[in-house]
């Protein structure tokens, strides 16, 4: 009686673990997800805390939580995933793998820039954080912290120290701004008012000045890697080249 009562509790937490939550996404922040009811962690990514700000070096502090949230909403939130469960963290969340439209949504969020690869988990998005680092996009367009060391200085209410987790820049920034001037990153800054459009084939970056005749129709897209330039000089410097009309 009593191995059947363990051999029937093992059953149970296994299908616990690898019950596959498939179904519309409602995105809670950037790696987690609630799903057909089931509250998913991804598997080896970290985005920023919801809370978390970022910028650059001895420069105020801009939202990027919150950013990071609004973006993955704009890209996952109503759409259906098909999740495989990997395992169940300490907080009871299924740890997941999972695809939109038959990509992998993890690798996505990667390579846009909207998190980092959670190499103490698996090294899956290694590479395609390399990628974003390499080319700016995303969060790598600016100064940031890695999320496991803003978890860090919160747990430990001190300052943290630079984390060596990640590719991109980390840096130490302070709320408020003295002068009134806005710290967003250039790539998400509307007072930079160039604007960096790539073509829909990915093959030509062309850059906007106000007063172009497709200005003001040129939408930015910083997950697609468009960006905004505060100088000419700044855009042409990227690779980028001024627009015909």
């Amino acid at each position: 009686m009593f191995r059947t009562l363990i051999f029937a509790t093992a059953i149970v937490a296994a299908t616990v673990v690898t019950a596959e939550p498939n179904g519309v996404i409602r995105v809670i922040d950037g790696d987690t997800f609630d799903i057909d009811g089931t509250r998913v962690r991804l598997h080896a990514i970290d985005a920023p805390e919801t809370d978390q700000m970022c910028g650059d070096a001895a420069s105020p502090a801009w939202a990027c939580g919150e950013w990071v949230r609004a973006q993955t909403r704009a890209l996952y939130e109503g759409r259906t995933a098909r999740c495989t469960a990997l395992d169940t963290d300490q907080y009871g969340r299924t740890v997941a793998k999972c695809a939109v439209d038959g990509r992998d949504v993890g690798e996505r969020l990667v390579s846009d820039g909207l998190a980092f690869a959670y190499r103490q988990y698996g090294l899956d998005y290694d590479l395609a954080e390399k990628g974003a680092a390499v080319n700016g996009r995303g969060l790598h367009a600016t100064g940031v912290m890695s999320p496991a060391a803003f978890r860090s200085a919160q747990r430990a209410q001190a300052r943290p120290e630079p984390s060596r987790a990640t590719g991109a820049k980390t840096v130490t920034v302070t709320k408020g701004s003295p002068s009134g001037k806005s710290w967003l990153p250039n790539v998400i800054n509307p007072n930079c008012r160039i604007k960096g459009n790539i073509s829909q084939g990915g093959r030509e970056k062309i850059y906007h000045v106000p007063g172009q005749e497709y200005y003001d129709k040129t939408r930015i897209s910083p997950t697609k890697g468009e960006r905004r330039f505060c100088s000419e000089a700044e855009a042409r410097a990227a690779g980028w080249r001024k627009a015909r009309n």
